[in-house]
């Protein structure tokens, strides 16, 4: 069985930023981080929402994996009604990497670009994909993973708590063991400390607290250009008092979208109240079969004859509803999807000013209803845009999904002349 022997958590300012818009949570075995974005203390006031949603803890007896994505969505519906609610917060968002402990693993949840690393036995390994710009283009094999170190828009995030009303959880259990050391960091740390660097001041080893502020003070010496936040914790062996118990290191967990992780290993027989239990897990109410006293199945006397049921009457359908149905609904249907298949650049409404990919038809019906819907923020204004080439990014032409994205893609690479 595995405890948490050790910990140390810090945010320091940076040597180029006047606020601090980092946050974390430390309270073992739970640890989260936040990195918020946004002008006007907007992205102190999203990271700061972040972390209160885990101020209540995980509830007892729940999966860690699902009450972790909870948590999550719930703090970016906050954050998404606070910026939507608040025009002095618009575009606010943070990034959020938690990581909880369980008897014997480590279960991470994970959104945007702050990192989570496990060091091992001398080796370095990065728990967490980065959702940004860069590890897209790498991803897609047009940059290398040196070139994405140094790329300048490398702190381009493409997926954030805020921005959106639903947000996708990547989530994760990796089996753990006695002498791990687990790193949360914001990348105020990662981008002036590339992974190279980090191996070898772990490899120190040591407390925990002189430590981190070592990794603090590296970045700070490389420029300290953002906010910087560091949580270290290790990992110890104790004694298993807890009785014959599943196993968490056999559990693993894929991307979270909705519908709880699936549970891989041996599974204990599903009963009804486990059903039951799950549907309300689901769906927020369980359906339960209404008893009546006079059921024999419990006992009690025979239920009165009940009266036949009064047959209906027929309904007849007329002719424009026929029509309605066979012709007009499947042209919307057709309609609709055809929206789905195309996209335009234009400006995010919200501001003005942000070059954003959309999807759908660059037309607004009344009643305030769009035929598009936002696909991709980029990290770039109009406003930085040459005066020739605006014209490029404002005409709403329809473009196919890779002729929009390698667009703005373009423009956030500094291409565009």
């Amino acid at each position: 069985m595995l405890r948490i022997s050790d910990h140390f958590q810090d945010s320091d300012l940076g040597r180029q930023r006047q606020g601090n818009e980092d946050n974390y949570f430390v309270r073992a075995p739970l640890f989260v981080v936040a990195d918020g974005m946004g002008g006007a203390q907007a992205g102190e006031v999203a990271s700061e929402l972040a972390v209160r949603e885990f101020e209540r803890g995980l509830p007892d007896g729940r999966n860690p994996a699902e009450a972790l994505v909870e948590l999550i969505q719930a703090a970016n519906r906050r954050i998404h009604d606070t910026e939507r609610s608040d025009s002095q917060r618009a575009g606010m968002g943070t990034t959020t990497t938690a990581a909880y402990v369980t008897p014997d693993a480590v279960v991470i949840a994970h959104v945007g670009d702050s990192r989570a690393y496990l060091f091992r036995d001398g080796d370095l390994i990065r728990l967490t994909r980065d959702h940004s710009l860069v590890e897209e283009l790498v991803a897609r094999g047009k940059l290398t993973e040196e070139q994405a170190e140094a790329h300048p828009q490398r702190s381009v995030i493409t997926r954030a708590l805020g921005p959106e009303p639903n947000v996708e959880v990547d989530i994760e259990a990796f089996p753990a063991r006695h002498g791990d050391l687990i790193l949360l960091c914001s990348d105020g740390l990662t981008s002036m400390v590339p992974e190279p660097r980090l191996k070898p001041i772990l490899e120190a080893g040591g407390a925990l607290e002189p430590l981190g502020r070592e990794l603090i003070a590296a970045a700070n010496e490389a420029g300290g250009r953002d906010n910087i936040t560091v949580i270290l914790f290790r990992l110890e062996e104790v004694e298993d008092r807890r009785g014959d118990t599943q196993s968490m290191a056999t559990v693993e967990y894929d991307t979270f979208q909705g519908e709880p992780p699936t549970r891989q290993g041996t599974a204990k027989p599903v009963t009804a109240t486990d059903e039951q239990e799950a549907a309300y897990r689901r769906s927020g109410t369980v359906a339960l079969q209404a008893i009546r006293p006079g059921d024999p199945e419990v006992g009690g006397a025979a239920a009165p004859a009940r009266e036949p049921p009064r047959r209906r009457k027929r309904r007849r359908f007329k002719p424009l509803a026929i029509f309605v149905l066979i012709f007009v609904v499947p042209l919307l249907i057709a309609g609709w999807l055809a929206t789905r298949a195309v996209y335009f650049v234009g400006t995010d409404p919200r501001d003005g000013n942000t070059v954003t990919v959309f999807r759908g038809l660059p037309y607004e019906l009344p009643l305030g209803l769009r035929l598009y819907d936002r696909y991709y923020a980029s990290g770039v204004g109009l406003d930085t845009v040459p005066a020739a080439r605006r014209a490029t990014f404002t005409d709403h032409r329809l473009r196919s999904r890779d002729d929009a994205e390698d667009l703005v893609i373009q423009l956030e690479k500094g291409q565009v002349e």
